[in-house]
């Protein structure tokens, strides 16, 4: 079974949503020093729970996606595409974490796939 893995979210003004994640879940964010502006949220220390990131919002009306683990991403995809969903983005490396691509469901909701590699590049 697949499990989330990962959430993002997006921001208009990404210094007043840290400050409003910080002060009502004490969430912490940190640049992450990749090609695009990313910040990566840590939610917690216990082990319970998933952390997530939190990027500019792309276009109006984005919402939070959530992103699931897959053991492979290829064949992922095509199961999203043969139950009727759509890959709105293709398969592409991210840096030391792994393969991602992003979808949507038969509903018009996003979501991600992330197959773990720590050699993709």
């Amino acid at each position: 079974m697949n499990r989330p893995v990962h959430f993002e979210i997006p921001a208009d003004n990404v210094d007043r949503a840290n400050a409003f994640y910080g002060k009502v879940f004490g969430w912490q964010l940190s640049l992450w020093p990749g090609p695009t502006p990313y910040w990566v949220i840590k939610t917690g220390e216990d082990g319970r729970g998933i952390d997530g990131g939190m990027m500019n919002r792309m276009y109006p009306g984005q919402g939070v996606t959530n992103t699931m683990d897959v053991a492979g991403l290829d064949a992922s995809m095509k199961k999203a595409e043969e139950a009727g969903g759509r890959i709105t983005v293709p398969k592409m490396a991210i840096r030391g974490i792994g393969w991602l691509a992003y979808a949507t469901d038969t509903e018009g909701n996003p979501f991600g796939m992330l197959q773990a590699d720590s050699a993709a590049k």
